[in-house]
């Protein structure tokens, strides 16, 4: 082991190559909406980073200046171009529409909410409208709410007695039943929930959710189901749906 590693670092390319396949896989990652592959992607990059630079102190206390300077040198660039590069997308993401719901047309045959408005409190918390979160609720029901940016939402949703599990949403562009946000939104809308009553009990997010598809002032019709899954390991179940006239979010 410990000669592996003499030889690993002893060499100028094995950290550099690292680094390099580091550096692809995390570029790669930009083009899939996958949080497990990014987190992977980011981990692997600070390794790389972390290992040529290593390197480039051990080259040093072998006083082999030349490899240490190229590892340094190619430690100090990795960082430029990780910097640039972020920052690009950053503007890409801007200044470049998504196109998804340009030629989306809102059927006119369907029943079609639109979300609610929130508020800032003195915390910059969002606040939501009294007169739909304290309004009497006497069966099952789900409310969407706009965030603090286009295409972020937060939900309320009552129920009466249900088991301890989680309550998640999926969603559906209505025209072609194309799925949103699909990778991540049972994740990022997910609620704890237990009601032991037979009395309605309100549930609501924490904190917003995401929908990515589509662009700020480009609506479209959506279909938001809320699903549930509970503890006890039972079959999930479709709890109630709604349709809402929604736009995604601009990255």
């Amino acid at each position: 082991m410990k000669r592996n590693l003499k030889y690993f670092f002893d060499k100028w390319w094995p950290p550099v190559l690292l680094l390099l396949v580091s550096c692809l896989i995390f570029v790669l990652s930009e083009n899939f909406e996958n949080e497990i592959f990014n987190a992977v992607s980011i981990l692997l990059l600070g390794i790389g980073l972390l290992v040529i630079l290593i390197s480039a102190f051990y080259s040093f206390k072998r006083k082999k200046w030349m490899i240490g300077l190229f590892h340094l040198a190619i430690f100090g660039l990795t960082i430029i171009g990780i910097f640039l590069y972020v920052f690009a997308m950053f503007w890409i993401g801007l200044f470049v529409p998504d196109n998804f719901a340009r030629n989306l047309k809102i059927p006119e045959n369907i029943e079609l909410e639109e979300p609610a408005d929130t508020e800032f409190g003195n915390n910059f918390e969002s606040v939501r409208p009294d007169s739909i979160t304290n309004r009497i609720v006497t069966k099952t029901d789900f409310q969407l709410y706009n965030s603090f940016q286009p295409g972020l939402y937060e939900y309320d949703f009552w129920t009466n007695k249900i088991d301890s599990g989680i309550i998640y949403l999926k969603a559906f562009e209505i025209t072609h039943e194309y799925p949103l946000t699909a990778d991540r939104l049972s994740k990022t809308s997910s609620v704890k929930i237990y009601n032991p009553k037979d009395s309605i009990m309100k549930f609501s997010t924490t904190s917003h959710f995401t929908i990515y598809e589509g662009d700020w002032g480009q609506y479209y019709a959506a279909r938001f189901e809320v699903w549930y899954k509970p503890d006890n390991g039972g079959s999930e179940q479709k709890l109630i749906e709604k349709n809402y006239k929604i736009e995604g979010w601009q990255r």
